[in-house]
């Protein structure tokens, strides 16, 4: 069966070799799995004989057989057992035709043949499928565990998937694939937040002083703060002025022998607050960065028996974020941004911290934002102290009471921007010192000049002359340093010359 193209007479078939050829075959069927084909007339061969290497398929034929002719012997051989039945091999990889005809030139079968790789483990089937990667598959208590690295963020499904139709789907598929050169995410993030404030302040306040001298006294006092202050000694009243900004209103009066000293307090106020952050992140494909703009507040812990301890808390602009590159580019970004402040509203001395937070997860390509807005926050307070039955009289009763309204509404928000990112040559990044120089005499007194250069140019850089031969070693060394010398070239003093060695 050598040759380019093989050809079989059955006729030659002596019949001593027949038992010999027979138990070979036997041996061969016996070995390898082998399937009984019957020959079908040459006009219906359309359809490939599909091997793997190692394999046999047996062909039946409907009249005996003459001649066997193979195109390529080294990807399938034929072994003939009878003038009805013939065996084709698979040796390797590859595609060849087949024809079997008959002693009247007729045609018995023809057809291609294509052989390819016998898989009997999943670690060639991965390295076939993916050469670039490094995959091991290890069988451990009925599961397949994938370990090793990967070209692409889409390799690591698509090993599992792999893996998962060559096993089955009785059997679990664990990866825990990682990618060769890890992928990073800059995230660009923009925090934007308006607050604006409006308050109305109307407030009244009493208090006396009895010199009448008799046998009873008495006192009227009260309201929103102390805003007067009586020196019995002089007979004379201080007024203490409000110190948030309050405009007040106030005087006294003598009636049945007591000053009464009142004073109204008015006031309005009107505020607009813009904050705006813009924190930039970078993080490896699958891990966690966080990103803090703002400061620390103690607060104190009460531990019983034990005392009290100090401990800090964090506030202003915060943002955590975990990239996980998918396949063709694609993000899948889980984002926690938070933005808090102190308040001091319930005590001047304890702070309470206002948060807000939104976390959330979204997929996206690189260079495609988001925004996350709506985060609106409406807050209305309206407080009245009054005294009792004369702040409901009409009219007069306003000047037994104190009203307090506040309203406050914030809007905040967030838009994120994720951009695929690489490591790039250092020689490639400039900075905007890289070409400062500062002004010499002469630039900052006649020109006015402070400094000198382009910002982000190129900073001066060590240039290497023309390579000068060195002379031979011996006692010709010094014969030829003349002529050596004579046809180094010449300095002519510019500054563009190229010299022998570093210089700037």
């Amino acid at each position: 069966m050598k040759g380019l193209h093989l050809l079989c007479r059955t006729a030659a078939i002596k019949p001593v070799a027949a038992p010999a050829l027979a138990i070979g075959l036997a041996l061969a069927a016996a070995a390898l799995p082998t399937t009984a084909l019957n020959a079908a007339p040459s006009s219906m061969q359309d359809n490939a004989i599909l091997l793997s290497v190692g394999g046999s398929r047996v062909i039946n034929l409907p009249a005996p057989m003459s001649d066997v002719v193979i195109a390529d012997p080294e990807v399938a051989d034929v072994h003939v057992r009878s003038q009805n039945q013939l065996y084709l091999l698979a040796k390797k990889a590859g595609e060849t035709t087949v024809f079997v005809t008959a002693k009247n030139g007729k045609v018995l079968f023809s057809g291609t043949v294509r052989v390819g790789n016998n898989l009997t483990n999943i670690d060639d089937m991965l390295q076939l499928a993916m050469p670039e990667a490094n995959i091991a598959a290890n069988k451990m208590n009925g599961m397949v565990l994938l370990t090793g690295t990967i070209a692409a963020p889409e390799d690591a499904a698509e090993a599992e998937r792999l893996t998962q139709a060559f096993v089955g789907k009785d059997v679990t598929v664990v990866s825990r694939l990682r990618m060769a050169t890890p992928l990073q995410v800059n995230l660009q993030v923009k925090i934007a937040e308006v607050s604006r404030d409006l308050g109305h302040k109307i407030g009244t306040s009493f208090a006396t002083a009895d010199r009448s001298g008799g046998k009873w006294l008495g006192s009227i006092g009260g309201g929103s703060r102390n805003f007067a202050t009586h020196d019995a000694e002089k007979n004379s009243w201080t007024f203490n002025n409000p110190i948030d900004g309050t405009f007040s209103l106030g005087g006294v009066a003598r009636i049945l022998g007591m000053d009464i000293a009142g004073v109204i307090d008015l006031a309005e106020s009107s505020g607009l607050a813009t904050t705006l952050a813009q924190p930039n992140l970078t993080a490896l494909s699958g891990e966690t960065a966080s990103f803090l703009a703002g400061g620390e507040f103690p607060y104190t812990i009460n531990n019983g028996t034990q005392g009290n301890s100090l401990e800090w808390k964090q506030y202003g602009v915060q943002l955590a974020f975990t990239p996980t590159v998918l396949a063709d580019g694609r993000i899948s970004l889980r984002v926690r941004p938070t933005v808090s402040s102190l308040d001091f509203s319930l005590d001047m001395n304890a702070p309470a911290l206002k948060t807000r937070t939104a976390e959330t997860t979204v997929e996206l390509g690189s260079g495609q934002a988001f925004m996350i807005a709506g985060l609106l926050n409406n807050e209305t307070g309206n407080t009245i102290d009054k005294v009792p039955g004369l702040g409901n009289i009409p009219i007069l009763g306003s000047l037994f009471k104190s009203r307090r309204f506040q309203r406050s509404e914030t809007e905040l928000v967030i838009v994120v921007t994720p951009y695929l990112v690489k490591p790039v040559n250092a020689a490639d990044i400039r900075l905007p010192t890289d070409a400062f120089r500062a002004a010499n005499e002469g630039q900052g007194l006649f020109l006015q000049q402070g400094s000198d250069g382009i910002s982000g140019g190129r900073a001066p850089a060590p240039s290497r002359g023309p390579d000068v031969p060195m002379p031979a070693p011996g006692p010709q060394a010094s014969a030829q340093t003349p002529a050596m010398a004579a046809r180094a070239p010449r300095k002519t003093g510019r500054a563009d010359d190229a010299t022998p060695g570093f210089s700037y």
